[in-house]
């Protein structure tokens, strides 16, 4: 007698097992159904099993097929390409790929699917990067792409979703795909959007990121999720020859006298209570600890305000803004993009220097505008707070001024991205503004502990 395995609710589901022997690893008994139930992602792992064992087994669970295509538009793979995907399909077709904002790990994608030719989901974090996704599967395949998100619900064999729509469909939809792309993959570990790669019975798996690791260290949870590190490559091998020629250079802004003077009385107001309550600010709750210990009384208040203060001081300083001025007018010829880490300091700067700013609040067709009108030379520049990050294609722009950000590594990697795809006779520079003698100093220490930013001047 076969047993039986059937796709329910994204988990994989066993019936008439015999009582006599233990279920194959990865399957719990489920009291309230009588049956056994494993993670649908473990579908490729116990088929196998079962065909080893000899186990005569009936597959209701699979529900994806061959996928009919062929290579529309056919543009020849760089030779790091064809190594990554033969590092991929040594690894059984699970893993993931690391290059370089601007490398082309998209085309790796691409081969990937006309590879396997199995029904593909490509999962991406944001709507712009979806219908870019969209865009380029049509043209590249000549099909029709179904579309997850942002207001569209269209499932067909090749199909793109966005990170939150395949969390809250894969339960239902999780069966209908054999392969799936996480664009961005470094998104995939946090807690609701793993529920969507372990719902899924997708046997193969590829994984695309320019910096896998993650503030909050749950990038080894992406060997489990997507498969292990198959294929890397870094800025500084890539420069050059798949990239623009680059270099980064750290301006040191000194505080003016009252700034100073304001920022160091905040500080000491803050630290002051930190250091009454006992609390240990560089440990992993410091902040938190001290954020909701502040909130419970006025002496706390007067230090989560004098927090804000001094980081404010040091972040948008009217110094920065001046050297902003100065590099605006260097590189007029130049296409730049003006990082801030907050939507404040990214308005000033639009109003102050009139140029387009873009926020999370910049609708879809207003973005694209904006963005069309920085590669056609409409716009000089554009300032943005983390929208721009990750994931939009701005070839033309050969300049980024990060006027402040966060201490994460990847953040600066994917902005020092943004400015290196290639083309001819470019050479793209990233300045960093920091504001001297404040906190900022070791959160810009923290964000270039990566090897493209060991060169901190010159051509890397």
């Amino acid at each position: 007698m076969a047993v039986h395995l059937a796709f329910e609710a994204g988990t994989l589901v066993l019936r008439d097992w015999p009582g006599e022997q233990a279920a194959p690893p990865g399957f719990v008994w489920d009291d309230r159904v009588a049956v056994h139930r494993a993670r649908a992602s473990a579908y490729a792992d116990i088929v196998t099993q079962l065909t080893r064992g000899g186990i005569a087994y009936v597959d209701d669970a699979r529900a994806y097929s061959e996928l009919p295509v062929e290579f529309s538009v056919i543009r020849e793979p760089r030779p790091f390409q064809v190594e990554a995907l033969a590092a991929w399909r040594k690894a059984r077709g699970r893993g993931v790929v690391v290059l370089p904002t601007g490398a082309g790990k998209s085309h790796v994608a691409l081969l990937a699917i006309a590879d396997r030719r199995r029904s593909t989901l490509v999962v991406a974090p944001t709507l712009d990067l979806v219908r870019q996704w969209a865009s380029l599967l049509a043209a590249t395949f000549g099909c029709e792409v179904g579309l997850l998100g942002g207001g569209e619900h269209s499932i067909l064999p090749l199909t793109v979703s966005t990170y939150d729509s395949a969390y809250l469909h894969m339960d239902r939809i999780g069966n209908r795909f054999g392969l799936l792309v996480f664009d961005e993959a470094h998104h995939l570990p946090s807690e609701s959007y793993a529920l969507s790669a372990w719902a899924s019975l997708a046997p193969f798996r590829l994984g695309l990121t320019a910096t896998p690791s993650r503030a909050d260290g749950k990038e080894a949870l992406l060997d489990e999720l997507v498969g292990p590190i198959v294929y890397e490559k870094h800025i500084t091998e890539m420069s050059g020859q798949y990239l623009a020629e680059y270099r980064t250079e750290r301006l040191s802004i000194e505080l003016s006298a009252e700034e100073r003077q304001a920022y160091q009385a905040a500080r000491d107001t803050y630290l002051g209570f930190a250091r009454s309550q006992g609390l240990r600010l560089g440990s992993p709750r410091g902040f938190r600890d001290f954020m909701l210990r502040g909130s419970r009384s006025e002496a706390g208040r007067r230090a989560i305000e004098a927090y804000r203060l001094q980081r404010a001081l040091a972040l948008s300083a009217a110094g920065k803004l001046r050297v902003l001025e100065h590099l605006l007018h260097v590189h007029r010829q130049d296409r730049t993009l003006v990082f801030t880490e907050d939507n404040r300091t990214a308005y000033e700067i639009s109003r102050r220097f009139l140029i387009p700013v873009i926020t999370h609040q910049t609708k879809l067709r207003e973005r694209a505008a904006i963005l069309d009108g920085l590669a056609a030379g409409q716009y000089g520049a554009v300032v943005t707070s983390k929208v721009l990050n990750e994931g939009v294609d701005v070839p033309t722009a050969s300049v980024a001024v990060v006027l402040s950000g966060n201490g994460s590594v990847m953040e600066h990697v994917q902005r020092l991205g943004r400015i290196l795809r290639k083309q001819e006779g470019k050479q793209a520079v990233l300045y960093e503004l920091v504001s001297a003698q404040t906190s900022e100093t070791s959160t810009s220490e923290r964000r270039r502990e990566h090897v493209a930013y060991k060169r901190r001047s010159g051509y890397a």
